[in-house]
């Protein structure tokens, strides 16, 4: 692990101030286009923090691109290198360096309101409450469709209270309780689903709360992460088993099954979309906060033939995809992007 220390120079400064309750931990691989916005909604909470930026081997420029959005935010986060791929690993190394009473991991791509630590802490502060969990609202969502995703996951809470209701992006700790459930250690649990094991831990020191003013927004862009979730088999087993046989599922029964499907942690890494964050790069090569001009990409499904039923066209422009068809007119344009297919 290897730390950037430039934030030790303005240290004398800041120790005059008074110290921020939170830290957020943002692990990231190539994550140039996105985390700029991500970090931009960090630097509109209104709850003073700490930021704390895991560069889990990123291939891309997104640490020199994080630099800059900080700069252009006046944040001055801690920017960690934890070579060891996958998420867990990075969190591990991100979690060392917090001395809050109060830590949120979040994801690179995702954009979180500017109420959201404050309403995290309302969760949090709460007596017997350990962690706090968010809802996700896509983009354009209405007022209405937000209150119904908030209804959705207060219900499941009432039904099923031993288990996750949120993923990794939206869940935040009280760091005691974390670090007392054993935090983030890939000695432990290495695998995909990583948010769902570290709840089982933090349920025998507490409970976690939800809240409709709880959510954050992902991006719009495909995720393509069918092949690393876990079946309906496992999920019916895990809403019987969690209550009564938590460490069982986890640790015999999953951990098994995911192993033999290679769902390790740093599964979560390989996503097709990364073909579109261009080549290696020290830097960008234009503005990080410039729109981007908009691009068509054409990409082969893994194992696929040449024809048009068998690619997708991805047509970018921004931060957002969409996805159709190719038509013959797309894959006569593909022939010159054959170094990219």
């Amino acid at each position: 692990m290897f730390i950037d220390l430039d934030w030790l120079r303005s240290r004398s400064d800041r120790s005059l101030e008074v110290a921020p309750e939170w830290t957020i931990l943002i692990p990231f691989f190539n994550e140039r286009r996105l985390l700029p916005a991500t970090i931009a909604s960090i630097a509109r909470q209104s709850e003073k923090l700490r930021l704390v930026l895991i560069d889990n081997g990123s291939t891309d420029g997104s640490a020199h691109v994080a630099r800059i959005a900080c700069a252009s935010f006046d944040i001055d986060p801690i920017i960690v290198t934890e070579p060891s791929p996958g998420k867990v690993a990075a969190l591990s190394a991100g979690l060392r360096l917090v001395h809050t009473r109060f830590v949120a991991t979040c994801d690179a791509d995702t954009i979180y309101p500017p109420h959201y630590l404050a309403a995290a802490g309302r969760i949090l502060r709460r007596a017997g409450h350990v962690a706090g969990g968010a809802y996700v609202v896509h983009r354009g969502s209405s007022k209405t469709h937000q209150r119904l995703k908030a209804n959705k996951i207060a219900a499941a809470a009432r039904l099923l209270p031993r288990q996750s209701h949120c993923g990794g992006a939206g869940q935040t700790f009280r760091t005691a309780a974390l670090r007392a459930a054993g935090g983030f250690d890939p000695e432990r649990w290495n695998y995909v689903l990583e948010d769902h094991e570290i709840i089982h831990r933090l349920l025998a020191h507490g409970t976690i709360g939800y809240s409709p003013d709880l959510w954050c927004m992902p991006s719009t862009r495909p995720r393509e992460r069918e092949s690393i979730r876990w079946t309906l088999v496992e999920r019916i087993i895990y809403s019987i088993a969690a209550p009564i046989a938590g460490n069982w599922f986890f640790y015999r029964f999953l951990a098994a099954r995911l192993r033999g499907r290679n769902l390790m942690s740093d599964r979560m890494r390989e996503r097709a979309f990364h073909q579109l964050e261009g080549p290696p790069s020290a830097a960008p090569s234009q503005p990080i906060f410039a729109k981007p001009a908009p691009a068509r990409v054409v990409l082969r499904r893994p194992g696929a033939s040449s024809r048009p039923s068998d690619l997708i066209v991805v047509a970018r422009g921004g931060e957002t995809g969409r996805l159709r068809p190719a038509s013959a007119s797309d894959i006569a344009r593909a022939r010159g992007l054959r170094s990219r297919i």
